[in-house]
Protein backbone atom coordinates (compact mmCIF):
# COMPACT_ATOMS: atom_id res chain seq x y z
CA UNK A 1 0.00 0.00 0.00
CA UNK A 2 1.50 3.30 -0.60
CA UNK A 3 1.32 6.59 0.96
CA UNK A 4 -1.60 8.00 -0.49
CA UNK A 5 -3.41 4.68 -0.37
CA UNK A 6 -2.79 4.92 3.49
CA UNK A 7 -4.16 8.32 3.48
CA UNK A 8 -7.06 7.67 1.60
CA UNK A 9 -8.17 4.07 3.67
CA UNK A 10 -11.15 4.53 5.83
CA UNK A 11 -12.72 1.85 7.95
CA UNK A 12 -16.75 0.95 7.13
CA UNK A 13 -19.11 -0.60 9.54
CA UNK A 14 -22.17 -2.13 8.97
CA UNK A 15 -24.40 -3.08 11.77
CA UNK A 16 -27.06 -5.71 10.02
CA UNK A 17 -30.53 -6.27 11.08
CA UNK A 18 -33.44 -8.98 9.93
CA UNK A 19 -32.83 -11.15 6.95
CA UNK A 20 -31.03 -12.38 4.57
CA UNK A 21 -32.13 -9.80 1.76
CA UNK A 22 -30.52 -7.39 4.21
CA UNK A 23 -27.10 -9.82 4.21
CA UNK A 24 -26.84 -9.65 1.19
CA UNK A 25 -27.67 -5.65 0.68
CA UNK A 26 -24.77 -5.26 3.17
CA UNK A 27 -22.44 -7.15 1.41
CA UNK A 28 -23.34 -4.74 -1.88
CA UNK A 29 -23.31 -1.28 0.26
CA UNK A 30 -19.96 -2.65 1.23
CA UNK A 31 -19.09 -3.11 -2.35
CA UNK A 32 -19.85 -0.12 -4.01
CA UNK A 33 -17.88 1.90 -1.02
CA UNK A 34 -14.86 0.27 -1.81
CA UNK A 35 -13.72 2.67 -4.59
CA UNK A 36 -13.57 5.38 -2.19
CA UNK A 37 -11.17 3.62 -0.12
CA UNK A 38 -13.39 2.13 2.49
CA UNK A 39 -12.54 -1.27 4.33
CA UNK A 40 -13.89 -3.15 6.72
CA UNK A 41 -13.90 -2.69 10.23
CA UNK A 42 -14.26 -5.16 13.01
CA UNK A 43 -16.50 -2.46 15.36
CA UNK A 44 -18.12 0.73 14.87
CA UNK A 45 -15.73 2.32 17.58
CA UNK A 46 -12.76 2.10 14.45
CA UNK A 47 -14.84 3.15 12.47
CA UNK A 48 -14.62 5.99 9.82
CA UNK A 49 -18.49 5.37 8.25
CA UNK A 50 -21.00 3.11 10.22
CA UNK A 51 -24.38 1.91 8.46
CA UNK A 52 -27.29 0.56 10.25
CA UNK A 53 -28.93 -1.87 7.60
CA UNK A 54 -32.18 -1.88 9.23
CA UNK A 55 -35.63 -4.44 9.25
CA UNK A 56 -38.73 -3.08 9.51
CA UNK A 57 -40.15 -6.81 10.23
CA UNK A 58 -39.12 -7.53 14.27
CA UNK A 59 -41.01 -5.89 16.90
CA UNK A 60 -40.24 -2.14 17.91
CA UNK A 61 -37.70 -2.17 14.88
CA UNK A 62 -37.61 1.63 15.06
CA UNK A 63 -36.95 1.96 18.92
CA UNK A 64 -33.82 -0.79 18.56
CA UNK A 65 -32.62 1.62 15.69
CA UNK A 66 -33.12 5.07 17.70
CA UNK A 67 -31.26 2.98 20.52
CA UNK A 68 -28.25 2.50 18.88
CA UNK A 69 -28.12 5.58 17.21
CA UNK A 70 -27.91 7.37 20.66
CA UNK A 71 -24.78 4.64 21.92
CA UNK A 72 -23.32 5.91 18.27
CA UNK A 73 -23.77 9.43 19.18
CA UNK A 74 -20.60 9.36 21.36
CA UNK A 75 -18.92 8.12 19.44
CA UNK A 76 -19.06 10.46 16.48
CA UNK A 77 -18.89 13.40 18.52
CA UNK A 78 -15.45 12.25 20.48
CA UNK A 79 -14.06 11.12 16.77
CA UNK A 80 -14.58 14.88 15.56
CA UNK A 81 -13.01 15.95 18.71
CA UNK A 82 -9.84 14.48 17.68
CA UNK A 83 -10.25 15.97 14.02
CA UNK A 84 -11.70 13.13 12.38
CA UNK A 85 -15.04 12.35 11.15
CA UNK A 86 -17.71 9.93 11.49
CA UNK A 87 -20.34 9.80 8.78
CA UNK A 88 -23.06 7.95 10.11
CA UNK A 89 -25.76 6.22 8.12
CA UNK A 90 -29.02 4.51 8.61
CA UNK A 91 -30.24 2.24 5.49
CA UNK A 92 -32.94 -0.37 4.66
CA UNK A 93 -36.62 -0.69 6.08
CA UNK A 94 -36.76 1.84 8.56
CA UNK A 95 -34.97 4.52 6.91
CA UNK A 96 -37.37 3.85 3.98
CA UNK A 97 -40.52 3.94 6.59
CA UNK A 98 -39.33 6.65 8.67
CA UNK A 99 -36.32 8.80 6.91
CA UNK A 100 -37.88 12.62 7.88
CA UNK A 101 -38.41 10.95 11.58
CA UNK A 102 -34.78 9.73 11.99
CA UNK A 103 -33.57 12.92 11.15
CA UNK A 104 -35.63 15.26 13.14
CA UNK A 105 -35.22 13.00 16.53
CA UNK A 106 -31.23 12.45 15.61
CA UNK A 107 -30.14 15.16 13.50
CA UNK A 108 -26.49 13.83 13.73
CA UNK A 109 -27.54 11.42 11.73
CA UNK A 110 -25.80 12.02 7.81
CA UNK A 111 -27.25 9.50 5.81
CA UNK A 112 -30.84 8.50 5.63
CA UNK A 113 -31.70 6.22 2.42
CA UNK A 114 -33.97 3.58 1.31
CA UNK A 115 -33.17 -0.24 0.38
CA UNK A 116 -33.60 0.98 -3.34
CA UNK A 117 -31.17 3.68 -3.69
CA UNK A 118 -28.06 2.36 -2.18
CA UNK A 119 -26.13 2.26 -4.94
CA UNK A 120 -26.39 5.90 -4.98
CA UNK A 121 -23.53 6.02 -1.65
CA UNK A 122 -20.76 6.81 -3.17
CA UNK A 123 -22.92 10.41 -4.06
CA UNK A 124 -24.44 10.53 -0.67
CA UNK A 125 -20.74 10.54 0.86
CA UNK A 126 -19.51 12.91 -1.32
CA UNK A 127 -22.05 15.32 -0.61
CA UNK A 128 -21.93 14.83 3.18
CA UNK A 129 -18.05 15.28 2.15
CA UNK A 130 -18.05 18.35 0.66
CA UNK A 131 -21.31 20.42 1.65
CA UNK A 132 -22.22 18.56 4.90
CA UNK A 133 -26.07 18.77 6.35
CA UNK A 134 -28.02 15.97 6.06
CA UNK A 135 -28.83 13.64 2.47
CA UNK A 136 -32.44 11.67 3.31
CA UNK A 137 -32.80 9.60 -0.40
CA UNK A 138 -35.85 6.79 0.28
CA UNK A 139 -37.37 7.24 -3.35
CA UNK A 140 -38.06 4.29 -5.64
CA UNK A 141 -35.56 5.37 -8.20
CA UNK A 142 -36.32 4.65 -12.17
CA UNK A 143 -33.37 2.60 -13.27
CA UNK A 144 -33.06 -0.63 -11.58
CA UNK A 145 -30.10 0.14 -8.27
CA UNK A 146 -28.54 -3.90 -9.89
CA UNK A 147 -27.71 -2.00 -13.19
CA UNK A 148 -25.44 0.65 -11.26
CA UNK A 149 -23.67 -1.94 -8.44
CA UNK A 150 -19.86 -2.79 -9.19
CA UNK A 151 -19.48 -7.28 -9.25
CA UNK A 152 -20.16 -9.05 -6.65
CA UNK A 153 -17.07 -10.17 -4.14
CA UNK A 154 -16.11 -12.82 -2.77
CA UNK A 155 -18.49 -13.94 -0.11
CA UNK A 156 -17.44 -17.11 0.95
CA UNK A 157 -18.52 -20.95 0.03
CA UNK A 158 -22.12 -20.18 0.91
CA UNK A 159 -23.06 -16.86 -1.03
CA UNK A 160 -26.72 -14.83 -0.98
CA UNK A 161 -28.24 -13.50 -4.83
CA UNK A 162 -30.90 -11.40 -5.10
CA UNK A 163 -33.45 -12.04 -7.74
CA UNK A 164 -35.85 -10.59 -7.16
CA UNK A 165 -37.10 -7.99 -4.56
CA UNK A 166 -40.81 -6.12 -3.37
CA UNK A 167 -43.98 -7.61 -3.07
CA UNK A 168 -47.71 -7.08 -4.44
CA UNK A 169 -49.22 -9.14 -1.86
CA UNK A 170 -50.35 -6.85 -0.01
CA UNK A 171 -50.59 -8.71 3.74
CA UNK A 172 -51.87 -6.56 5.97
CA UNK A 173 -49.64 -6.90 8.75
CA UNK A 174 -46.37 -6.46 6.82
CA UNK A 175 -44.57 -3.29 5.64
CA UNK A 176 -42.51 -4.26 2.71
CA UNK A 177 -44.66 -3.16 0.14
CA UNK A 178 -44.23 0.10 0.97
CA UNK A 179 -40.64 -0.33 1.91
CA UNK A 180 -39.83 -2.70 -0.68
CA UNK A 181 -41.79 -1.63 -3.19
CA UNK A 182 -43.41 -3.49 -5.91
CA UNK A 183 -42.04 -6.79 -7.27
CA UNK A 184 -38.90 -6.32 -9.70
CA UNK A 185 -36.95 -9.39 -10.91
CA UNK A 186 -33.45 -8.87 -12.50
CA UNK A 187 -33.01 -10.28 -15.69
CA UNK A 188 -31.89 -13.97 -16.01
CA UNK A 189 -28.91 -12.91 -17.69
CA UNK A 190 -27.09 -10.78 -14.98
CA UNK A 191 -28.38 -13.27 -12.42
CA UNK A 192 -26.17 -16.14 -14.18
CA UNK A 193 -23.59 -13.59 -14.83
CA UNK A 194 -23.35 -12.90 -10.70
CA UNK A 195 -23.82 -16.63 -9.77
CA UNK A 196 -20.57 -17.50 -12.49
CA UNK A 197 -18.80 -15.04 -10.73
CA UNK A 198 -19.53 -16.00 -7.24
CA UNK A 199 -18.39 -19.51 -8.08
CA UNK A 200 -15.34 -18.32 -10.18
CA UNK A 201 -14.85 -16.77 -6.51
CA UNK A 202 -14.83 -19.98 -4.46
CA UNK A 203 -19.50 -20.10 -3.82
CA UNK A 204 -20.25 -24.20 -3.85
CA UNK A 205 -23.53 -22.92 -2.78
CA UNK A 206 -25.83 -20.14 -3.71
CA UNK A 207 -29.00 -18.80 -2.15
CA UNK A 208 -31.31 -17.18 -4.43
CA UNK A 209 -33.32 -14.28 -2.27
CA UNK A 210 -36.38 -12.41 -2.38
CA UNK A 211 -39.52 -10.86 -0.86
CA UNK A 212 -41.14 -12.97 -2.46
CA UNK A 213 -38.89 -14.92 -4.37
CA UNK A 214 -41.03 -17.54 -6.15
CA UNK A 215 -42.44 -14.86 -7.81
CA UNK A 216 -39.64 -14.29 -9.58
CA UNK A 217 -40.47 -12.82 -13.51
CA UNK A 218 -37.25 -12.59 -15.13
CA UNK A 219 -37.55 -10.70 -18.53
CA UNK A 220 -35.09 -12.94 -20.31
CA UNK A 221 -34.06 -12.99 -24.68
CA UNK A 222 -36.63 -16.03 -25.44
CA UNK A 223 -39.44 -14.55 -23.15
CA UNK A 224 -40.05 -14.05 -19.00
CA UNK A 225 -38.62 -16.51 -17.07
CA UNK A 226 -39.63 -17.97 -13.48
CA UNK A 227 -38.06 -19.33 -10.97
CA UNK A 228 -38.76 -23.02 -12.66
CA UNK A 229 -36.78 -21.76 -15.36
CA UNK A 230 -34.13 -20.05 -13.74
CA UNK A 231 -32.58 -22.68 -11.46
CA UNK A 232 -31.94 -25.37 -14.11
CA UNK A 233 -30.07 -22.81 -15.90
CA UNK A 234 -27.95 -21.76 -12.34
CA UNK A 235 -27.38 -24.98 -12.07
CA UNK A 236 -25.50 -25.82 -15.48
CA UNK A 237 -22.73 -23.78 -13.84
CA UNK A 238 -20.10 -26.07 -13.46
CA UNK A 239 -18.69 -26.14 -9.28
CA UNK A 240 -21.75 -24.57 -8.17
CA UNK A 241 -22.77 -27.82 -6.22
CA UNK A 242 -25.68 -26.41 -4.16
CA UNK A 243 -28.85 -24.16 -4.42
CA UNK A 244 -31.62 -22.86 -2.08
CA UNK A 245 -33.94 -19.66 -2.09
CA UNK A 246 -35.73 -18.01 0.14
CA UNK A 247 -38.80 -16.05 0.72
CA UNK A 248 -41.53 -18.29 -0.59
CA UNK A 249 -45.29 -17.76 -0.64
CA UNK A 250 -47.44 -20.55 -1.35
CA UNK A 251 -49.61 -18.96 -3.81
CA UNK A 252 -46.56 -18.99 -6.46
CA UNK A 253 -45.19 -22.44 -5.99
CA UNK A 254 -46.65 -23.92 -9.25
CA UNK A 255 -46.59 -26.73 -11.14
CA UNK A 256 -42.79 -26.15 -12.55
CA UNK A 257 -41.02 -24.83 -9.52
CA UNK A 258 -42.02 -28.31 -7.38
CA UNK A 259 -40.99 -30.53 -10.30
CA UNK A 260 -37.49 -28.50 -9.69
CA UNK A 261 -37.15 -30.33 -6.49
CA UNK A 262 -37.37 -33.90 -7.93
CA UNK A 263 -35.73 -33.21 -11.01
CA UNK A 264 -32.48 -30.61 -10.01
CA UNK A 265 -30.29 -32.76 -7.89
CA UNK A 266 -28.71 -29.46 -7.01
CA UNK A 267 -31.91 -28.03 -5.69
CA UNK A 268 -31.32 -28.53 -1.41
CA UNK A 269 -34.63 -30.77 0.27
CA UNK A 270 -35.58 -28.04 2.03
CA UNK A 271 -37.91 -25.07 2.33
CA UNK A 272 -39.08 -21.95 4.22
CA UNK A 273 -43.18 -21.69 3.05
CA UNK A 274 -44.64 -19.55 5.68
CA UNK A 275 -48.48 -20.11 6.64
CA UNK A 276 -48.38 -17.70 9.27
CA UNK A 277 -51.82 -19.50 10.34
CA UNK A 278 -53.59 -22.27 10.42
CA UNK A 279 -57.12 -20.52 10.73
CA UNK A 280 -58.69 -19.44 7.56
CA UNK A 281 -61.02 -16.83 9.53
CA UNK A 282 -57.12 -15.04 10.17
CA UNK A 283 -55.52 -15.93 7.04
CA UNK A 284 -58.20 -13.94 5.00
CA UNK A 285 -57.66 -11.10 8.10
CA UNK A 286 -54.37 -11.17 6.77
CA UNK A 287 -55.28 -11.10 3.30
CA UNK A 288 -53.19 -14.23 2.61
CA UNK A 289 -54.74 -15.16 -0.31
CA UNK A 290 -54.79 -18.99 0.75
CA UNK A 291 -56.66 -21.00 3.28
CA UNK A 292 -54.74 -23.49 5.57
CA UNK A 293 -55.85 -26.90 3.32
CA UNK A 294 -54.49 -24.72 0.29
CA UNK A 295 -51.37 -24.90 2.31
CA UNK A 296 -51.57 -28.91 3.00
CA UNK A 297 -51.98 -29.65 -0.27
CA UNK A 298 -48.93 -27.90 -1.35
CA UNK A 299 -46.86 -29.10 0.99
CA UNK A 300 -48.66 -32.85 -0.24
CA UNK A 301 -47.22 -31.44 -3.70
CA UNK A 302 -43.92 -31.00 -2.01
CA UNK A 303 -43.62 -34.27 -0.53
CA UNK A 304 -44.68 -36.58 -3.54
CA UNK A 305 -42.13 -34.63 -5.96
CA UNK A 306 -39.50 -35.14 -3.16
CA UNK A 307 -40.23 -37.18 -0.51
CA UNK A 308 -37.29 -36.74 2.22
CA UNK A 309 -38.50 -32.66 1.98
CA UNK A 310 -37.98 -30.26 4.81
CA UNK A 311 -39.81 -27.39 5.26
CA UNK A 312 -39.69 -24.51 7.75
CA UNK A 313 -42.01 -21.75 8.38
CA UNK A 314 -43.35 -18.35 9.80
CA UNK A 315 -46.49 -17.90 12.07
CA UNK A 316 -47.62 -14.77 13.92
CA UNK A 317 -49.65 -15.27 16.56
CA UNK A 318 -52.18 -12.50 18.63
CA UNK A 319 -53.32 -11.15 15.17
CA UNK A 320 -56.21 -8.88 15.48
CA UNK A 321 -59.03 -11.06 16.14
CA UNK A 322 -57.16 -14.32 16.72
CA UNK A 323 -59.44 -16.70 19.03
CA UNK A 324 -58.68 -19.61 20.93
CA UNK A 325 -59.94 -21.83 18.20
CA UNK A 326 -58.00 -19.77 15.84
CA UNK A 327 -55.33 -20.54 17.49
CA UNK A 328 -55.71 -23.95 17.92
CA UNK A 329 -55.90 -23.66 14.06
CA UNK A 330 -52.27 -23.21 14.09
CA UNK A 331 -51.39 -25.60 16.37
CA UNK A 332 -53.29 -28.14 14.74
CA UNK A 333 -51.31 -27.63 11.13
CA UNK A 334 -48.14 -27.73 12.88
CA UNK A 335 -48.71 -31.00 13.93
CA UNK A 336 -49.88 -31.90 10.69
CA UNK A 337 -47.02 -30.71 8.90
CA UNK A 338 -43.69 -31.67 10.91
CA UNK A 339 -41.86 -28.72 10.70
CA UNK A 340 -38.00 -29.04 10.74
CA UNK A 341 -37.65 -25.90 11.87
CA UNK A 342 -39.80 -22.55 12.17
CA UNK A 343 -40.10 -18.76 13.19
CA UNK A 344 -42.21 -17.78 15.47
CA UNK A 345 -43.76 -14.06 16.73
CA UNK A 346 -46.41 -12.42 18.44
CA UNK A 347 -48.09 -10.17 16.29
CA UNK A 348 -47.22 -6.52 16.72
CA UNK A 349 -48.86 -3.88 14.85
CA UNK A 350 -46.80 -1.85 12.01
CA UNK A 351 -47.37 1.88 11.46
CA UNK A 352 -48.82 2.01 8.19
CA UNK A 353 -50.55 -1.24 7.86
CA UNK A 354 -54.12 -1.85 7.37
CA UNK A 355 -53.77 -4.21 10.52
CA UNK A 356 -52.52 -1.96 12.73
CA UNK A 357 -56.30 -0.15 12.10
CA UNK A 358 -58.20 -3.54 12.91
CA UNK A 359 -60.40 -4.10 15.98
CA UNK A 360 -60.24 -6.53 18.66
CA UNK A 361 -56.56 -6.30 19.47
CA UNK A 362 -55.11 -9.50 21.32
CA UNK A 363 -53.74 -8.47 24.53
CA UNK A 364 -50.44 -8.59 25.03
CA UNK A 365 -50.56 -11.45 27.74
CA UNK A 366 -52.76 -13.58 25.83
CA UNK A 367 -50.27 -13.68 22.80
CA UNK A 368 -47.49 -14.21 25.16
CA UNK A 369 -48.88 -17.72 26.50
CA UNK A 370 -49.89 -18.56 22.57
CA UNK A 371 -46.72 -17.82 21.72
CA UNK A 372 -44.66 -20.17 24.45
CA UNK A 373 -47.54 -23.12 23.98
CA UNK A 374 -46.74 -22.33 19.76
CA UNK A 375 -42.72 -22.40 20.71
CA UNK A 376 -43.10 -25.74 22.23
CA UNK A 377 -44.36 -27.62 19.57
CA UNK A 378 -41.85 -26.18 17.12
CA UNK A 379 -39.32 -27.04 19.65
CA UNK A 380 -40.25 -30.56 20.01
CA UNK A 381 -40.91 -31.19 15.97
CA UNK A 382 -37.53 -29.38 15.60
CA UNK A 383 -35.26 -32.00 17.92
CA UNK A 384 -37.42 -34.50 16.85
CA UNK A 385 -36.57 -33.66 13.37
CA UNK A 386 -32.89 -33.47 14.05
CA UNK A 387 -32.92 -36.88 16.31
CA UNK A 388 -33.69 -38.36 13.36
CA UNK A 389 -30.64 -37.59 11.78
CA UNK A 390 -28.25 -39.50 14.20
CA UNK A 391 -26.87 -42.84 12.61
CA UNK A 392 -27.66 -41.28 9.33
CA UNK A 393 -24.80 -40.44 6.80
CA UNK A 394 -25.36 -37.15 5.18
CA UNK A 395 -23.77 -34.87 2.93
CA UNK A 396 -22.23 -32.08 4.10
CA UNK A 397 -20.77 -28.52 3.11
CA UNK A 398 -17.78 -27.59 5.12
CA UNK A 399 -18.10 -23.50 5.41
CA UNK A 400 -15.34 -22.67 7.84
CA UNK A 401 -13.27 -23.36 10.81
CA UNK A 402 -14.79 -24.53 13.54
CA UNK A 403 -14.34 -23.44 17.82
CA UNK A 404 -11.77 -26.16 18.00
CA UNK A 405 -8.57 -26.97 16.49
CA UNK A 406 -9.12 -29.56 13.96
CA UNK A 407 -12.66 -28.86 13.95
CA UNK A 408 -14.79 -27.67 10.84
CA UNK A 409 -18.73 -26.87 10.61
CA UNK A 410 -20.76 -26.93 7.32
CA UNK A 411 -24.75 -27.47 6.98
CA UNK A 412 -26.20 -30.74 5.66
CA UNK A 413 -28.80 -30.45 3.13
CA UNK A 414 -31.91 -29.75 5.51
CA UNK A 415 -29.53 -26.48 6.83
CA UNK A 416 -28.49 -28.12 9.75
CA UNK A 417 -25.48 -26.75 11.32
CA UNK A 418 -22.88 -30.15 11.25
CA UNK A 419 -19.71 -30.18 13.15
CA UNK A 420 -16.74 -32.83 12.46
CA UNK A 421 -13.08 -33.26 13.01
CA UNK A 422 -11.63 -32.78 9.43
CA UNK A 423 -8.31 -31.27 7.57
CA UNK A 424 -8.82 -27.79 6.24
CA UNK A 425 -8.76 -28.98 2.84
CA UNK A 426 -12.20 -30.41 3.27
CA UNK A 427 -13.45 -26.51 3.31
CA UNK A 428 -15.75 -25.82 0.27
CA UNK A 429 -16.49 -29.42 -0.50
CA UNK A 430 -19.11 -31.76 0.02
CA UNK A 431 -18.35 -34.62 2.19
CA UNK A 432 -20.42 -37.53 3.76
CA UNK A 433 -20.69 -37.15 7.43
CA UNK A 434 -22.27 -39.82 9.75
CA UNK A 435 -23.92 -38.25 12.15
CA UNK A 436 -23.10 -39.34 16.11
CA UNK A 437 -25.33 -36.74 18.14
CA UNK A 438 -28.22 -34.33 17.57
CA UNK A 439 -26.63 -31.47 20.17
CA UNK A 440 -29.31 -28.59 20.83
CA UNK A 441 -28.59 -26.28 17.81
CA UNK A 442 -26.38 -28.53 15.34
CA UNK A 443 -25.32 -31.69 14.59
CA UNK A 444 -22.23 -33.94 15.65
CA UNK A 445 -20.43 -35.92 13.32
CA UNK A 446 -17.84 -37.92 11.69
CA UNK A 447 -16.13 -37.63 8.12
CA UNK A 448 -16.92 -41.16 6.46
CA UNK A 449 -14.42 -40.91 3.77
CA UNK A 450 -10.96 -42.73 3.16
CA UNK A 451 -7.65 -41.34 3.90
CA UNK A 452 -6.42 -42.32 0.19
CA UNK A 453 -9.82 -40.15 -0.96
CA UNK A 454 -9.76 -37.12 1.02
CA UNK A 455 -9.16 -34.24 -1.99
CA UNK A 456 -5.55 -32.63 -1.49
Amino acid sequence: MTDRDKRLAKKLYIKTYGCQMNVYDSARMSDVLKPLGYAPAAEAEDADMVILNTCHIREKAAEKVYSELGRLRPLKLRKSKTGGRMILAVAGCVAQAEGAEILARAPYVDIVLGPQTYHRLPEMVAQVARAGGHVLQTDFPAEAKFDFLPDAQPQGVSAFLSVQEGCDKFCTFCVVPYTRGAEFSRPPAAILAEAEALVAQGAREITLLGQNVNAYRGAGSDGPWGLAQLIPALAEIPGLLRLRYTTSHPLDMDDALVACHRDVPQLMPFLHLPAQSGSDKVLAAMNRRHRADDYRLTVERLRRARPDIALSSDFIVGFPGESEADFRATLDLVAAIGYAQAFSFKYSARPGTPAALLPDQVPDAVKSERLQRLQALLGDAQRNFNARAVGRTMPVLFEKRGRHPGQLVGRSPYLQPVHASAPARLLGAVVPVRIAAALPNSLAGEVVLAAESVPS
